[in-house]
């Protein structure tokens, strides 16, 4: 730089200075902005905030930013879409349905993909992202099951991720259902029956749902609002509260040399966070519409407009409501009459089962809690091998879920491999109850075979792959001690102790009476922590024993 271009300079910014305060205009500016807001304090304490650098937080991420495309690209959509279910005659781009009677929200959604420049672009980005969206949050949480990271201070957190993923699953159900086509129309159809078999109150809430007999006149309007502003509206204050629980406390992490659960290791938010973060939102953002872009979904001017009297053969839902469509399928079609009424457990059941099956996973943090009387705060996370029992839970609840989305496509399975839709049914059925009881068994046994070849690599150290032979004639490999980290990463985890029955006799030899919910307590304790729940893990005397062999030993 010349001598004159810096004197140029200087003497602009003394002439933007303020001549009272010496400070300049945005000096000023932020220090009014500060006085009012509390930016600067705000800023100093989270925005050098340090978060751990693992890729599973990565998920975490593609739920935010898919939340985000869902919103850009649903306010795209709203500009043209006519949630009216009123009959039109089509007139479109799109010849084979051209004069057909259909209602308003087809017809414009027909426009929409046709008509619209860029229209069908962002409908499938749109629906994509939904899918996308609602499988991350299901790995997410599934990540944080398995890592215990829902424990103290974080099962709120826990609970406001749980209702994002109950909320979606509604929310993707709306929006599936606005176009009006033919298989939306078959959804909804289900939604009436389930409605319907609802005891005493079921025929009421359905005519107040539908404004009458279905379809009625008013339901994609109704579905339209309750899409577009009132579950988005919560979820919305969903994300921001959990955002704001995650900068409130600490970030977890994964054991290691250095971390334990007073510090956090990482790269400050700001700069490298933020950086990292907004190149991998445009690569979410970019991935999706790739997607989009090269695969067709739900392509509803091949179904056609709804009509009562018709329904689409292989109609399936979106994935994450298989697991509802195959509790249908595979419940039989069992009616109880008593007093002059009727009711229908072919659909009751699978009513209360579906969201029954999402409060077992929802409730769990707080029954460990509960069973372990752990008040501490946890900031390290979990190996899963590490806690066998809750491992092999959340396999088995992960079973269950995949085995009925896999019978919700019963028929597709029958027609694709040749098989009978009876059989498949029938299997569906036994590995609907005996699959999450073998799973949580193999888990079980995976787990603590785990633990045991951990517990081996501590007290023998790693295989080197040489070979020895002894004075005697014996062959064997020689192992060599593990580096310091690496036990350290073994070793660090804690095991709970089983808790223990209370006596039956006070100090007085007088029989005391244990409440039925201890002795549940106990029972379950030493379901998860007793004998065979666990492997001892090599504790620091058997350490120090090993340390008196010589570095390479058989």
């Amino acid at each position: 730089m010349s001598d004159s271009t810096a004197a140029g300079e200087g003497a602009t910014s003394a002439a933007r200075r303020s001549p009272e305060t010496g400070t300049g205009t945005g000096e000023r500016i932020a220090d009014w902005a500060d006085g009012r807001l509390g930016i600067y304090g705000l800023g100093r304490r989270y925005l050098r905030k340090v978060f751990p650098d693992h890729w599973s937080f990565l998920l975490g991420e593609i739920c935010l930013y898919t939340f985000l495309i869902l919103i850009l690209t649903g306010v795209y959509l709203t500009l043209f879409f006519h949630p009216s279910m009123n009959e039109v005659t089509y007139d479109g781009s799109y010849v084979p349905l051209s004069g057909i009677r259909m209602s308003e929200a087809y017809a414009s959604t027909l426009d929409i993909s046709f008509d619209v420049r860029g229209g069908l672009l962002i409908r499938q980005i749109h629906h994509w992202a939904a899918l996308i969206f609602v499988a991350a949050m299901f790995v997410h949480m599934m990540r944080h099951f398995f890592t215990g990271s829902f424990r103290k201070p974080r099962e709120v957190n826990w609970v406001f991720g749980w209702l994002l993923l109950f909320l979606a699953l509604f929310e993707g159900l709306l929006g599936y259902s606005l176009p009006d086509d033919l298989l939306s129309g078959a959804g909804m159809r289900l939604i009436e029956g389930m409605t319907l078999s609802i005891p005493i109150v079921g025929t009421y809430l359905s005519f107040f749902l539908f404004g009458g007999e279905f379809p009625g006149t008013d339901i994609v309007g109704r579905f339209y609002s309750i899409h577009i502003l009132l579950l988005p509206g919560i979820m919305l204050a969903l994300v921001v509260t959990h955002l704001i629980l995650v900068f409130h406390h600490k970030h977890t992490q994964f054991p290691g040399p250095g971390k334990t659960e007073r510090n956090v290791v990482g790269e400050p938010f700001f700069p490298n966070y933020v950086a990292k973060a907004g190149g991998f939102f445009f690569l979410v953002f970019g991935v999706v519409t790739l997607i989009a872009a090269v695969a067709s979904i739900n392509p509803v001017w091949v179904y056609g407009p709804y009509r009562p009297d018709q329904v689409s053969t292989g109609a399936q839902p979106d994935w994450y409501l298989g697991f509802a469509e195959g509790l249908v399928r595979v419940m039989p079609g069992w009616e109880i009459a008593a007093w002059g009424h009727t009711l229908n457990l072919g659909i009751l059941v699978p009513l209360v089962a579906f969201p029954l099956w999402l409060v077992l996973i929802g409730v769990y943090p707080f029954v460990e809690a509960w069973i372990t009387g752990d008040r501490r705060e946890h900031h390290l996370l979990d190996r899963p091998r590490n806690r066998p029992v809750r491992t092999g839970l959340g396999v088995a609840w992960l079973t269950g879920f995949l085995v009925a989305m896999a019978a919700g496509g019963n028929d597709l399975w029958a027609t694709h491999f040749h098989l009978s839709v009876n059989a498949i049914t029938w299997f569906a059925r036994v590995a609907l109850l005996a699959g999450p009881v073998l799973a949580f068994v193999v888990t079980k046994r995976i787990c603590l075979g785990l633990q045991r070849r951990d517990r081996d690599k501590v007290l023998h150290g790693r295989e080197t792959g040489i070979v020895k032979r002894l004075p005697h004639g014996e062959y064997v490999e020689l192992h060599e001690p593990l580096p310091e980290g690496e036990l350290y990463r073994l070793t660090q985890h804690e095991q709970h102790t089983a808790l223990e029955t209370p006596p039956t006799t006070d100090e007085h030899g007088v029989r005391r009476r244990t409440p039925a919910v201890r002795r549940l307590r106990v029972a379950l304790s030493r379901w998860m922590f007793g004998e065979g729940a666990q492997i001892p893990k090599a504790r620091p005397p058997a350490l120090e024993r090993e340390k008196d062999h010589t570095p390479l030993q058989p």
